[in-house]
């Protein structure tokens, strides 16, 4: 796909799991896993790693697969989007896609889904994550250059500097629309941040013999299916802002 970026933020330096996306997880890593879940979409890719001195092997991976990648500050994420972009070419109207690397399942038709939307209709954002009812884990957010660049030049907040999207509104006249997952599916938490939440991805794929390319539909039903699955992290509580 032309001008568009899929920036993921990715760092060795969690607080309540450090390490994470370089844990093992299907003969590979979690990062490599949801590289290799969004197919030919990682020709896109720029991994945003930090510049503390912990990120070589994120790096390394990168380097060994191919994908690009940037190191940028640490706390300061929305800088590091927005370096990462224009230092490989972005421009106003490059669409940027936003991804964390604590998301090894993600569905890289879901991100399709999202890209095609976003470029199909005359909206500012596209996103698919909190209040969607698709489950935590999946999540992806769609926008213009200019609105990262405008908001990296007026953010001020430690809040806005660190996570990427809250302040665009604050900055901008935007428009935004919201991918619905049609039912309300949020009770089932996907994403990588403590221990019990790598214990039940574990154990996803292993229901999957550790074969990585099934999709959405295909895990919905096994969660359904298989309702332990979720059980055994469903009492992790999701970060807030």
């Amino acid at each position: 796909m032309k001008d568009l970026q899929i920036i993921i933020q990715a760092r060795m330096t969690s607080t309540r799991l450090p390490g994470k996306v370089m844990l093992p997880l299907c003969d590979s890593t979690v990062l490599q896993v949801m590289l290799e879940r969004l197919g030919d979409l990682t020709n896109n890719v720029i991994i945003a790693t930090t510049d503390d001195g912990s990120e070589q092997p994120i790096v390394t991976l990168c380097q060994r697969l191919g994908v690009k990648y940037f190191k940028g500050s640490t706390e300061d994420v929305l800088s590091r989007y927005y370096l990462a972009a224009r230092q490989f070419g972005a421009q106003d109207n490059t669409a940027i896609v936003r991804l964390t690397s604590d998301c090894p399942l993600i569905d890289s038709q879901l991100v399709r889904q999202a890209i095609t939307y976003y470029q199909t209709h005359d909206v500012d954002m596209v996103s698919l994550g909190p209040h969607s009812g698709f489950p935590r884990g999946l999540d992806t957010c769609v926008f213009a250059f200019r609105l990262l660049a405008q908001t990296h030049q007026f953010a001020r907040s430690a809040p806005d500097r660190e996570h990427v999207t809250l302040g665009m509104a604050k900055f901008n006249t935007m428009t935004s629309h919201t991918i619905s997952a049609g039912d309300d599916y949020s009770h089932y938490r996907l994403t990588l941040d403590e221990p019990d939440d790598y214990t039940a991805i574990q154990a996803i794929y292993q229901q999957f013999n550790n074969i990585i390319d099934f999709d959405y539909s295909e895990l919905l039903e096994t969660l359904k299916n298989h309702p332990h699955l979720a059980d055994i992290n469903k009492h992790v509580e999701q970060k807030t802002v």
